[in-house]
């Protein structure tokens, strides 16, 4: 214990993040760097209950593309939480506008084409090895590799969980790509469109030449979704051609599709909102002097990051025990089972109680105490939560004001004052995992110099929140929120499409998993 308090104290002087930690010739009480653990003093490690509740989030959640870099899919079903659910909608955009379709059209076929989140580590081949490419009648090789979408809830209702896949058209402006929308938004629409019988799996297909193994074709793994030609004829190829000259006309005559599934269990999967597509195949005539045949053309129409797009998300918590946590929800003592949720649902609201920061406060001014680390712990409930779902494995954190002027909490849109020093040094975690493979799983959540600036600066004594999700970062690394930051940095984060959750324990006298704050210290 003490050898790891000694390393706990040494990452900290080093990086020089508070004001006991800084060396001096002069120690006094704010300077006590050094001199811990000199002269046989040793360190302490105390533990003190906190405030855990449950914080209603409204069941709402920013979904719109500003804020969406995945999306979610389906539907999943449990005793705790009850229904989630989860459907997309966005606009569509031609590819080019005004478009020449060529002379005597007609649309063969039209699919939709998604790219889930899937196993690439996880997958069956099959492989028809005499294959005829149609094509000009070619010999071939054709391989078909099948991948599971990553899922989580229940995976195998009846053996093998089926969602009944819908695109509806959209019947409402659904305006632009950087308006504000969130998640509880509803959407009137249209007839069905397009469906499928989903399994869960996705395919790649390649085909090669026998003669030269050339690839003749190949198909990125998908999920595609048949849809009705007929409607896409009379929308798109037999439109009057104003309704198809620019892209402010066209997202007004033609205002969107929404995607979503008939269950109301199984599983959510995640997709790529910005690679969505739907390509028209179709036929045109091909004059060759005095013949005219058929010739195959493709159309395709733009789904993607241009659109104004949302993730729909729906909650039914009738008679669960989250609903009844929610309802009686207690600031003030706590509650004794915390509910935390994705994509909207609840997170987890912590204070350090005033007698105990006072407490500290005077271990500080007349024991000269400094501290070395600050951590709260929160455990998951093995009584409420004993089971297979993944849990979450991340938490995004912020400060919650609860005694502003106008009587509201404020939320704070920093980092916390140990995310924004030390993000980068690779000595920092906000969070810390345990056992996520077992119950109950536990988690750390640093918050050294921000417990410190509170003791040491008479910084404000705000409570924490936490949600499930992670902070999103670029193809570097680099955690957006701090690039952007003039747009908030707590608003860059995966919240909005992470559907992990799990039951905790909170204020629970006598419970020795109870939510704590674990506080170490070294004294002159």
């Amino acid at each position: 214990m003490i050898n790891n308090i000694q390393r706990l104290f040494k990452i900290t002087a080093a990086l020089v993040i508070g004001s006991v930690m800084l060396w001096s010739c002069e120690p006094d009480a704010d300077q006590l760097g050094s001199q811990f653990f000199q002269n046989g003093a040793q360190g302490t490690e105390a533990l003190f209950p906190v405030i855990a509740y449950n914080v209603n989030n409204g069941d709402s959640i920013r979904t719109d593309a500003v804020r969406l870099n995945s999306a979610a899919l389906g539907a999943f079903s449990e005793p705790q939480f009850g229904l989630q659910k989860a459907a997309y909608v966005t606009q569509v955009r031609l590819s080019s506008y005004a478009p020449n379709f060529g002379t005597n059209p007609v649309i063969d076929s039209a699919v939709m084409v998604i790219k889930p989140v899937y196993a690439a580590d996880s997958l069956t081949t099959t492989t028809v090895e005499d294959y005829i490419y149609p094509d000009g009648a070619v010999p071939a090789k054709k391989v078909v590799v099948s991948y599971p979408v990553t899922k989580y809830g229940n995976t195998k209702l009846n053996n093998r969980t089926i969602f009944n896949i819908k695109v509806n058209e959209v019947n409402e402006f659904l305006g632009s790509s950087a308006d504000q929308v969130r998640s509880n938004k509803i959407v009137t629409t249209g007839e069905v469109i397009g469906s499928k019988v989903f399994n869960g799996d996705i395919t790649s297909i390649t085909i090669t030449k026998d003669s030269d193994n050339s690839t003749l074709f190949e198909r990125a793994a998908s999920l595609r979704i048949p849809l009705d030609s007929t409607f896409f004829q009379n929308k798109i190829v037999n439109a009057a051609a104003n309704n198809l000259s620019d892209a402010a006309t066209f997202i007004r005559y033609f205002k969107g599709l929404k995607i979503s599934v008939d269950e109301n269990d199984g599983y959510i999967f995640n997709i790529d909102p910005n690679s969505i597509q739907v390509n028209l195949y179709y036929k045109k005539d091909k004059v060759d002097g005095t013949t005219t045949t058929r010739e195959s053309a493709i159309y395709a129409l733009d789904l993607g990051s241009a659109n104004a797009h949302f993730s729909q998300i729906t909650f039914d918590r009738a008679s669960t025990p989250s609903a009844a946590a929610l309802a009686s929800a207690n600031l003030q003592t706590g509650d004794a089972r915390i509910f935390a949720q994705g994509m909207g649902g609840p997170g987890i609201g912590i204070r350090v109680p005033l007698q105990t920061v006072n407490t500290i406060k005077d271990l500080y001014k007349n024991d000269k105490a400094g501290i070395i680390s600050a951590k709260i712990r929160i455990y998951t409930a093995k009584d409420n939560w004993d089971n297979s779902y993944k849990k979450p494995d991340n938490f995004v954190v912020r400060q919650r004001d609860l005694t502003p002027e106008t009587g509201e909490p404020v939320y704070l849109n920093d980092f916390l004052t140990d995310m924004s020093t030390l993000a980068y040094t690779g000595l920092y975690n906000l969070v810390k995992a345990y056992d996520l493979d077992k119950n109950p799983a536990h988690y750390d959540i640093g918050i050294t110099q921000t417990f410190k600036d509170i003791i040491e600066k008479e910084a404000k004594n705000n409570d924490l929140v936490l949600n499930v999700g992670n902070y999103t970062t670029d193809p570097a690394g680099n955690l957006l929120g701090f690039q952007y930051s003039a747009l908030g940095q707590q608003n860059f984060n995966s919240r909005s499409f992470t559907p992990y959750r799990a039951v905790f324990v909170g204020t629970d006298a006598g419970n020795e998993n109870a939510a704590q704050l674990i506080l170490t210290y070294g004294k002159k």
